[in-house]
């Protein structure tokens, strides 16, 4: 047998609103719970991305102080070169004239000496654009003295070119010494090349080298 509701209909209504409501609240409180719960989680990963980037952001200023106190270094190294640049350029071309003497003294003939001595130095002749297969001139040496015999006068001019760096030796005067029996005073002339400028002067070595 069937159940008999013998409930007046508008109380069956109220009951059946009352249960829709309970329902549609207890969704609402429901979704509105997952709604925070969502809410905190991306809080807290936005605060941990935060952390992050605050992290980030100490390391690029930890890294931008190591730069920046060694950028001073930077800076003296382009000073010492700048420096450098300057010392190589003054110390261009340079001749020990002190070498010049002592490579004199060694070639010089026992029975010959020297009065005079003179050099100058010019500088190696501006380039014409074509090629050139000779060592560019950059200076005289010229000297005078006395010596004993003509084989003594020989023998100085071929020595003076087994310098290295000296070229075209040549005797532009020659008097004999009528107070000295086979004596005769003598000027030289000898070009100088570029091998005769210090390793320095020619670039090869630091001007502290």
């Amino acid at each position: 047998m069937g159940q008999v509701n013998l409930l007046p209909p508008d109380i069956l209504q109220g009951q059946r609103y009352r249960r829709l409501t309970l329902t549609v609240l207890l969704a609402g409180a429901i979704i509105l719970a997952l709604i925070v719960v969502f809410f905190l989680v991306q809080v807290g990963r936005l605060g941990s991305v935060n952390d992050k980037i605050t992290a980030e952001k100490q390391t690029n200023a930890n890294l931008q102080s190591q730069i920046d106190s060694l950028q001073k270094y930077d800076d003296l190294q382009v000073q010492a070169q700048q420096a450098q640049s300057e010392l190589n350029a003054a110390y261009a071309g340079e001749v020990s004239f002190s070498g010049m003497l002592m490579d004199l003294s060694r070639v010089i003939p026992s029975d010959a000496y020297l009065s005079t001595f003179s050099a100058t130095i010019t500088g190696p002749a501006p380039a014409t654009g074509g090629a050139t297969t000779t060592t560019p001139l950059i200076g005289t040496m010229t000297t005078g003295g006395e010596a004993i015999g003509f084989d003594s006068l020989s023998i100085w001019l071929t020595r003076l070119e087994l310098v290295q760096g000296w070229v075209n030796p040549w005797m532009p005067t020659i008097a004999a010494d009528t107070a000295v029996p086979n004596a005769y005073t003598f000027t030289t002339s000898v070009d100088l090349t570029q091998d005769v400028e210090t390793p320095r002067g020619r670039g090869q070595v630091t001007a502290g080298g």
